[in-house]
């Protein structure tokens, strides 16, 4: 059985090489592979990984033209992916290689999807963890399935969830609402996740809450369908309010002529209604990206990677074998030197099913 390892990296030249020191280390004695897709990387990730491609067959590299996002990339990756499984991790090390033996063992036991949980957060703040769980427990409820709280795009998938994923090509693309929508047998392994073993997040505030509205929009009609209650009850708020000022210059003589009132309502509902539109435009503006068909990327260089025979939907691969130039060996010391100073990764020993 062929294990394919997908990971997509953008500038983590400090942690690749020890990701790879510790997934031969937990892949000893099985078949596998790893595929690299270069989301556009501006450090030395390039000239690391076409080395590591270099001395190891089984190291594969992929490289886009530009940055075209974490969840193309993890698309890419599964497009190319050859294993009878396939594991999609990062290479941060929170997502941790000693994992997968035990992955593999419950995807032998049947199971299309085998998702990580986690169940603690370290070095997190506490900020990040409460908003975390709040947009997980509000997702579940408005999306059209439910997702899986704490579960990331850490996932082993079989080769029939690598197939049946391949067919979702919206640009827009939230994986763990893909997965959720299919609905195929999946099995739930908590564990620990551990901080970064180097480098800093490509996720910022900013990009997370983008992120989190990506989520909602592609899965769910609810803020469409929330302007509409809101007018509604905006609405009936200012009906009840002409009854009022009705009854008073009819049968009360303590009605003042005055403009504050009609500026808060006018203010209320001007800003309802350019709400609305705002959520109407954005699934507009998504509607029209979808209808244009772009491709979702462009593969520059391939290293260690036939091109394929079949096309690719809405991908553009204009790829040639690179040649893996020189490099300092001074690149993959310096993360052994990090290694030195974390702590040893023990996993959690139960899963549900």
């Amino acid at each position: 059985m062929l294990l394919s390892v997908v990971i997509p990296v953008l500038n983590e030249a400090e942690t690749i090489p020890l990701m790879l020191e510790r997934l031969r280390g937990a892949l000893r004695g099985r078949t596998w592979e790893v595929l690299f897709v270069d989301d556009g990387s501006t450090d030395a990730t390039p000239d690391i990984l076409e080395q590591a491609a270099f001395a190891d067959q089984r190291v594969k590299l992929l490289r886009f033209t530009r940055n075209f996002g974490h969840q193309a990339a993890v698309t890419a990756g599964l497009d190319f992916a050859n294993g009878d499984a396939v594991v999609v991790m990062d290479a941060d090390l929170q997502d941790p290689p000693e994992l997968l033996p035990r992955m593999l063992a419950l995807f032998e036991e049947g199971y299309d999807v085998v998702s990580p949980q986690r169940v603690s957060r370290e070095a997190e703040t506490m900020f990040k963890r409460w908003t975390s769980a709040l947009f997980y427990r509000t997702l579940s409820r408005i999306a059209d399935r439910p997702i899986t709280p704490d579960v990331g795009d850490f996932r082993l998938f079989s080769r029939r969830a690598v197939i049946a994923i391949r067919s979702l090509r919206e640009q827009h693309r939230y994986m763990r609402g893909m997965v959720a929508w299919l609905g195929m047998k999946e099995a739930i392994l908590p564990f620990e996740r551990r901080a970064r073993a180097a480098g800093k997040t490509n996720y910022p505030l900013l990009r997370m809450l983008r992120f989190g509205w990506t989520a909602i929009s592609s899965f769910s009609a609810f803020p469409l369908r929330i302007s509409i209650a809101a007018g509604c009850i905006l609405s009936g708020a200012g009906f009840l309010y002409l009854l009022r000022v009705v009854y008073m210059a009819l049968w009360t003589t303590t009605l003042v002529p005055g403009w504050a009132s009609v500026v808060a309502l006018q203010c209320a509902f001007s800003g309802m209604i350019l709400l609305a539109l705002g959520g109407i435009g954005d699934y507009l503006a998504r509607t029209y990206e979808e209808a244009k068909q772009r491709p979702l990327y462009v593969v520059t260089e391939v290293c260690n990677i036939a091109t394929p025979q079949r096309s690719l939907p809405r991908a553009v691969i204009l790829a040639n074998q690179v040649t893996p130039a020189p490099i300092s060996i001074d690149e993959f010391e310096r993360p052994r030197r990090i290694a030195e100073e974390i702590p040893s990764y023990e996993p959690l020993a139960r899963a549900r099913g």
